[in-house]
């Protein structure tokens, strides 16, 4: 009988430490799940922009066939990856997923430099516009990513500070994954996809 008075008196310790807590702990997750749909949205919107961009530098240079090939893949790779919410609670799967947006994006990168090779190329006003419509999801893919991990961040914080840990490991809540650097270097640069329109 004492057990079961003690398990009781440390339930509502815990409640009472934690304070509301778990509606916090509700919040934040929810702040994250909502970060995370617009990451998977920038992403899917750059997705589409590949087959016009690949077929239009086809158009110019057919026999960049290895680098076409690349793009190609690496689409098909993104696109196998099932981006479901419950991905931002696997670590592994999480950064499968963050492996293959990295290599789509080295692949993007060549192809915008096969391109400069092209004066033709760079010259088409549907290549320019495909071009403008890239940067501009590049810079939507760092903003989300960015408001994502700030997201994780307060998330993490809370799963891992006194007394919200108690509230945390009584319901379950565990950190979840943030994007990662695998080149310190690469973080420094904007990823450049200008061609000076023509110079």
């Amino acid at each position: 009988m004492n057990k079961i008075w003690l398990k009781i008196a440390a339930v509502l310790l815990v409640l009472n430490l934690s304070g509301c807590g778990y509606n916090s702990f509700q919040t934040l997750d929810e702040e994250v799940k909502s970060n995370w749909a617009e990451v998977l949205n920038q992403y899917q919107r750059r997705a589409d922009l590949v087959p016009n961009l690949v077929n239009t530098v086809k158009g110019y240079a057919d026999h960049e066939e290895k680098v076409l090939t690349e793009v190609t893949e690496a689409r098909a790779k993104v696109s196998s990856i099932q981006a479901t919410p419950e991905l931002i609670n696997d670590e592994a799967a999480f950064a499968k997923f963050q492996q293959a947006q990295s290599q789509m994006t080295s692949a993007l990168s060549r192809l915008l430099v096969v391109a400069e090779n092209y004066p033709q190329l760079k010259a088409d006003a549907g290549f320019r516009d495909l071009q403008a419509q890239l940067e501009g999801t590049e810079n939507r893919v760092t903003v989300a990513r960015n408001r994502y991990i700030q997201a994780v961040k307060d998330y993490n914080i809370a799963v891992r500070t006194f007394p919200n840990n108690l509230t945390a490991s009584m319901f379950g809540y565990k950190p979840k994954p943030s994007f990662t650097v695998e080149n310190e270097k690469e973080i420094s640069k904007a990823p450049t996809v200008d061609f000076g329109n023509g110079k």
